[in-house]
């Protein structure tokens, strides 16, 4: 119960990587505020944090429409009487745009797709780290979180995801240099291949590419992210941490934490993973011990934008 007394809120909080991380945050004691558009599922949430002792507060709200999430932090705001401990910018609607136009150009697709990935994605995660900043300077203290991912340093899926996710990783370098002083901490947080509802159900049709299916089928459960933001709000060097961007796997290493079924996190910086993601080097991954990593910074280096 290490976040007793907390007052958290993570939006797209139905399924997915969002209810992972609404679970870990009620288990850990605190007071979990969870949104979504579809009450049923929103509810099937509510519930199964209850069953484990949690309290969590539902509340329907769409992050693509502004008075919706203004609604939500005045609700907080009145509720919490102002306090409000960690934000978890999590909610998404282009997940199944994806998966529908994969393998499509920009062109051939409609130029909406940008709307349905960035509006709730980018847009309102803009709009709640406003409203939830407004909360947090005024008690000096807080801890923003935007998830995010590697398609924010090199291409994945498509243009709008990987502009979205670059943009993502700004919003919280970003931030953080103007909230440092004030106490409030702001990362991103890129999970690794995590084995959702929706991708779990992707995986088992016959259109989907073994490389896809092989790196989901080792893929982090859905609440190994809260695992993480849990033990990266308590930990006492969390300021030197704000603006950067963090890996579930580098926490996981960090914090000495597995995942929820007991498993080893993948690292998907280390060379030993590495190797086996190349064919003809993959033998060498044998003999290569698992603590050797490649360095961030060749990471950005490997994208080649200078």
């Amino acid at each position: 119960m290490s976040l007793s007394g907390w007052v958290c809120l993570v939006t797209g909080a139905s399924r997915g990587i969002g209810r992972g991380i609404s679970l870990q945050l009620s288990e850990a004691g605190a007071t979990v505020y969870i949104t979504g558009r579809q009450e049923k599922t929103l509810k099937q949430t509510a519930a199964e944090v209850k069953e484990r002792g949690g309290n969590c507060i539902p509340v329907i709200c769409d992050s693509s429409k502004d008075e919706d999430i203004e609604q939500l932090f005045e609700q907080i705001k009145r509720e919490q009487n102002g306090r409000l401990d960690i934000l978890v910018n999590n909610a998404y609607a282009g997940v199944q745009a994806i998966f529908d136009n994969m393998g499509k150009k920009f062109w051939e697709t409609d130029p909406s797709m940008w709307d349905i990935i960035n509006n709730t994605g980018l847009r309102g995660h803009y709009f709640c780290t406003v409203y939830a900043s407004r909360l947090m300077v005024a008690q000096g203290r807080g801890l923003i979180v935007v998830i995010s991912s590697m398609g924010g340093l090199r291409y994945l899926f498509n243009v709008p995801y990987g502009v979205g996710k670059a943009a993502c990783d700004r919003l919280a370098a970003d931030t953080a240099v103007e909230l440092k002083k004030r106490g409030v901490a702001s990362v991103s947080l890129w999970p690794g291949a995590v084995q959702t509802e929706l991708v779990t159900k992707y995986m088992q049709e016959d259109t989907t590419s073994n490389v896809i299916k092989d790196m989901f089928a080792m893929g982090e459960s859905t609440e190994l992210s809260g695992m993480c933001i849990v033990a990266l709000a308590k930990d006492k060097n969390l300021m030197s941490m704000t603006g950067k961007v963090l890996l579930t796997s580098d926490l996981a290493r960090r914090y000495g934490i597995k995942d929820i079924d007991g498993r080893e996190v993948v690292d998907y910086i280390s060379l030993k993973f590495l190797l086996t993601q190349v064919p003809y080097l993959s033998w060498l991954s044998y003999a290569v011990p698992s603590f050797l990593r490649v360095p961030k910074f060749v990471l950005t280096l490997a994208a080649g934008r200078f």
